[in-house]
């Protein structure tokens, strides 16, 4: 009996060994499987990032950096063609062509660069011209799509070419002011090129004007337009009629860029409904238009509404424009005292900005300027002392040809604006940009009134 537990003790070390021996060649199988599993995970990845810089280097293509050329950017089309195959006879003869192109450019001085503006186009003639309270005011201060399409060909025909502000002057990290060099072929002309009111206020619904500005499929920056055909998609406004005409003249932009977008915050931006009262709703704070904008839209999700406008806005930066300010409330910061004007701009900084991001450039609203004449900025007024800390770019409204003064500290220029009012009553002050009588929307009432009928 003691033999036979012995020998049964014998045989269940045996199984136990033979066990252990079992689970330490499984555990090692297991070890190294994870190994080989992180090392193919490892290559994947690195072969997953090699293809992903692989496929962004084979986005850029010699059709980019002739794109590049045409605009005068022969430094970056000179890069990308090198990036490319650089034993290719036809692209050396590019890199080449484009030295001695960039060789020829002459500096355009920043002092005969004129600045235009619009306000929102009329896309349709019959809805804003239509005998009703707002005509007039339409027909002073607004452009038809027709016109604004006619003057784009007549000012690339004469050879201006658009720049944005940051092309003539930008601000170093101490707040001072460094000169911008724009070099253009001989011949070519710099110009900048901005709109006031890019918002789409509640109170143009109807009139023959774009609703927003959107992406569409093709992730294009279009307008939505709501008219007598129900729905549209298209180029019914300065942004998206630029973008299509660059494309089609890309030398009518300097490296890409299209100009300025002035926008206020107190009916959203780009047509979007982003102002904090559409949220909040405070008693007392919501007008008659928004009040109907949200009772006809139960549905309406600020927070995606938001989300949209800051999609679209960044698309347009993407594609070359620049934001400014217009104030929050198209007030007027030269009427207005130092503690209304701070109030306005808070609202803009806390309710504008998150969508557009940050800007330097101020566009006053009603071409009103914080000082009289055009003696420099006094650094002791108390206006410019508070607006330098947001802005360094002020722009007003002028009927000179050129209008620039460069400060220690900060840019004004001044604006023409291309507008019924101009185009009729003063056709004079515009002749070296196009012919006003040919350019004039047959749509359009005449007389134009005077400036008492505005406002």
């Amino acid at each position: 009996m003691q033999r036979r537990n012995t020998q049964k003790k014998k045989n269940l070390a045996v199984v136990l060994a033979i066990a252990a021996v079992v689970l330490l060649t499984v555990a090692l199988i297991i070890t190294l499987a994870g190994r080989n599993t992180s090392t193919v995970k490892k290559a994947d990845d690195k072969n997953k990032a090699q293809n992903q810089e692989t496929s962004s280097m084979q986005t850029v293509s010699l059709e980019d950096a002739e794109f590049a050329a045409k605009q005068y950017d022969y430094d970056k089309a000179i890069e990308i063609a090198k990036s490319l195959d650089s034993s290719d006879s036809d692209i050396q003869s590019k890199i080449s062509e484009w030295e001695t192109a960039k060789g020829s450019l002459v500096e355009y001085p920043s002092d005969k660069i004129t600045h235009v503006f619009v306000h929102s186009l009329i896309y349709d003639n019959s809805l804003a011209f239509d005998g009703d309270a707002k005509q007039d005011g339409y027909n002073l201060v607004m452009t038809t799509v027709n016109e604004f399409n006619d003057i784009i060909d007549e000012l690339y025909k004469k050879g201006y070419v658009l720049v944005n502000l940051h092309d003539i002057a930008t601000f170093d990290s101490e707040g001072n002011l460094v000169d911008g060099h724009i070099y253009l072929p001989e011949g070519k002309k710099a110009m900048v090129l901005s709109q006031d009111d890019t918002c789409y206020y509640h109170s143009q619904e109807g009139d023959g004007i774009a609703d927003k500005l959107i992406i569409d499929e093709n992730g294009e920056v279009k307008n939505h337009y709501t008219g007598k055909n129900g729905e549209e998609i298209g180029d019914f406004d300065m942004v998206p009629i630029i973008d299509t005409f660059v494309k089609e003249h890309p030398d009518f932009s300097y490296h890409g860029h299209k100009g300025a977008i002035a926008v206020t915050g107190y009916n959203g931006v780009l047509g979007y409904r982003t102002d904090t009262v559409y949220d909040t709703r405070p008693e007392g704070e919501v007008d008659p238009d928004q009040q109907a904008f949200l009772d006809a839209h139960p549905d309406f999700d600020y927070q995606k509404e938001c989300e949209e406008a800051k999609k679209v806005a960044d698309k347009i930066k993407e594609n070359g424009w620049e934001f400014a300010s217009h104030s929050w409330g198209h007030k007027n910061y030269g009427s207005y005292d130092l503690e209304l004007t701070k109030t306005d701009n808070e609202k803009f900084q806390e309710r504008v900005i998150p969508i557009i991001g940050k800007t330097d450039i101020l566009i006053f609203p009603n071409g009103t300027d914080i000082m009289n004449g055009i003696a420099p900025y006094d650094q002791d007024n108390d206006k410019f002392e508070y607006l330098r800390d947001y802005f360094r770019i002020y722009c007003t409204v002028d009927s000179a040809q050129y209008w620039l003064q460069k400060g220690p500290n900060y840019m004004r220029m001044g604006r023409r604006n291309l507008d019924g009012y101009r185009m009729y009553h003063n056709p004079e002050l515009l002749e070296d940009l196009f012919d006003s009588k040919a350019i004039l929307d047959k749509d359009r009432p005449l007389p134009v009134p005077d400036m008492s009928h505005y406002g």
